[in-house]
């Protein structure tokens, strides 16, 4: 096909005179296409492509229906009932050309931004350095539309608790609510159906309804629809990430507060260069205020006490004040534990800190318990300590990722903690430096690797030193004067019946 500006440009140059021959030369173009196009005078000639097989549209639309849409049964009914002998391409680009089966993708609506009407959540997941170790985390962000002001934490297990716990930390912190929170079809908060049709779970429509607004899906594919959330994102990843570094979870979380709610807060944004702490002053007026104590989000657990008064919860254990070992109900906040024993309120502990796990927590102000919880898991830092003490070697033993890890490596350190103390420091050494050079993780074979050094004469058994100023002992000269004992009756043949 040759182009509407070549077309245009022979024709020019024909009504200028030059010659078909020339033109054909200058432009690469065959002389008889340069003819039809002089005598077409530069224009694309309209096409009328007339279908060689008419089909009626509503003989299509019933056997669509009465096919419940199979287009391979279509194709066969044509032929046989209707002795219409089409291609099953021609079939298909038909049915697409009437939209029958096929809902016509619908453009998005543009909804304007209106103080106090919209604000939106949606989640997504980084791997992130946390103390220079990578790490999966969740981020959760919270937009108000018209003020554009925004609330971000993070979290490495993202349910529908957690979510619950989100949106009550946000919206107290600000103290107002939108009439509409925009979300994806997300099954936290979505019980079947999508965009328009979705249905909201009851116990998250009724969480919504405490705080004055109400959940709302988009369609399916029009996640632009919460542009202003997905936006949100792309300036995490382009303002918040770069050049920071974060200690833990929690130091990462004050550092996003501080970012969400101060920097970004009173940054000029978007075009028409908005200033979300001041655009949120205007805005207020037409939110819904947020009822003062209003109770957090919890879950309720039932745990038993120890015999020493511990209760378990998490990876950590909690004194329970009393003498009694009830069963407990321990309810659990986004920052706090509350233990109940029956209506009785006993103990309130605020949470640990991300990844502290074996831990013992008594209340602050009393006297700390004098056992520690009967199924508490010793630590081996303190072995995993004495071993990195004895040689760089085994540090670099002990940091090999084909080691064991997990639940398993507290058994693997104490077990080679014993071995250490079994054998000389030297033999033990050589012993792991062999190890570590043929990837060996089994205890036992350490062993034997040892045990091959004492044979093979590499390395000797230590000598004991014998002092021999025990014979002079008041003890070992009482003894040495005593009758020796009588053998005989172990070298007489053993009698049937004998016991």
């Amino acid at each position: 096909m040759i182009e509407p500006q070549k077309r245009e440009a022979i024709h020019i140059l024909a009504r200028e005179g030059m010659s078909a021959r020339e033109i054909s030369r200058r432009l690469s173009v065959s002389r008889n296409a340069v003819r039809r196009i002089i005598r077409q005078g530069g224009e694309i000639p309209a096409r009328n492509h007339k279908e060689k097989i008419q089909i009626d549209p509503e003989l299509l639309r019933e056997l669509y229906k009465d096919c419940e849409g199979w287009k391979q049964r279509i194709h066969e009914k044509l032929a046989e009932e209707k002795n219409i002998q089409v291609p099953y391409s021609t079939l298909t680009r038909r049915l697409r050309e009437l939209g029958i089966g096929r809902e016509r993708e619908a453009r998005c609506d543009r909804v304007p931004d209106e103080p106090g009407a919209e604000m939106q959540h949606d989640t997504t997941v980084y791997r992130v350095k946390l103390g220079g170790i990578p790490t999966r985390l969740v981020a959760s962000s919270m937009y108000l539309r018209y003020s554009k002001r925004r609330y971000v934490r993070f979290y490495r297990i993202f349910n529908r608790f957690v979510m619950k716990c989100f949106v009550h930390e946000t919206l107290t912190f600000w103290g107002y609510s939108a009439a509409i929170c925009v979300i994806d079809n997300t099954n936290l908060a979505r019980l079947r159906g999508t965009g328009a049709d979705a249905v909201i779970v009851p116990e998250m429509a009724a969480f919504a309804k405490q705080y004055g607004f109400v959940f709302l899906c988009h369609e399916k594919g029009h996640c632009n629809r919460k542009a202003g959330e997905e936006r949100s994102f792309w300036t995490l990843e382009t303002n918040f990430f770069p050049g920071r570094t974060f200690r833990d979870l929690e130091d990462l979380n004050a550092q996003a507060l501080q970012w969400a709610t101060e920097r970004m807060d009173h940054r000029p944004l978007a075009k028409g260069r908005i200033i979300p702490a001041v655009a949120f002053e205007h805005e207020r007026r037409y939110l819904k205020e947020v009822p003062r104590n209003l109770p957090a989000p919890y879950l309720v657990h039932e745990r038993g006490t120890d015999q020493y008064g511990y209760a378990r919860f998490g990876s950590n254990f909690y004194w329970v004040p009393g003498t009694g070992r009830a069963d407990l109900l321990v309810l659990q906040y986004w920052d706090r534990l509350k233990i109940y024993r029956g209506h009785d309120f006993l103990v309130e502990y605020p949470l640990p800190a991300d990844g502290v796990k074996n831990a013992c927590f008594s209340p602050p102000g009393q006297p700390k318990p004098r056992h520690e919880p009967q199924n508490r898991r010793r630590s081996t830092l303190e072995e995993e300590k004495r071993l990195r003490a004895m040689a760089p070697a085994v540090g670099a033993y002990l940091d090999a990722g084909w080691t064991p890890r997990g639940a398993c490596r507290h058994r693997f350190l104490r077990e080679l903690f014993r071995l250490s103390r079994r054998m000389s420091a030297a033999l033990f050494v050589r012993a792991v430096e062999r190890a570590l050079k043929y990837r060996i993780e089994d205890v036992e074979t350490i062993r034997r690797i040892a045990l091959l050094h004492v044979q093979e004469g590499v390395d000797t058994l230590p000598v004991v030193e014998l002092d021999e100023s025990f014979t002079q002992r008041q003890a070992y000269q009482e003894g040495c004067l005593s009758d020796e004992p009588d053998f005989s009756r172990y070298d007489e043949p053993k009698e049937e019946g004998d016991g």
